[in-house]
């Protein structure tokens, strides 16, 4: 099975890095983060494997964590938007 993978760098969150791979068809596989609150970042990894990635970017897209204009679940929405436009096995 081909998969697309991307190590998305974080921006305004206490993650400082988001892994994540997908198939072909573009259902999470695998989501990891590193730095962060470890036991909800796990949550939301295992929340969104299997998961379509246009169905997490609607659920997820746009939550703010406090004050900040964003959160890890926002900042991993901006690491599938890119995950889905890059070719299979890229």
């Amino acid at each position: 099975m081909a998969t697309k993978h991307i190590c998305y760098e974080t921006h305004g969150t206490c993650s400082r890095m988001i892994d994540v791979t997908c198939d072909e068809n573009n259902i999470i596989q695998q989501v990891f983060f590193l730095g962060g609150c470890n036991g909800n970042l796990q949550g939301i990894g295992q929340l969104v494997k299997g998961q379509h990635i246009d169905d997490v970017i609607h659920k997820i897209n746009g939550i703010r964590c406090g004050t900040k204009n964003t959160s890890c679940p926002d900042q991993l929405c901006r690491a599938l938007e890119i995950l889905k436009e890059k070719a299979v096995d890229d």
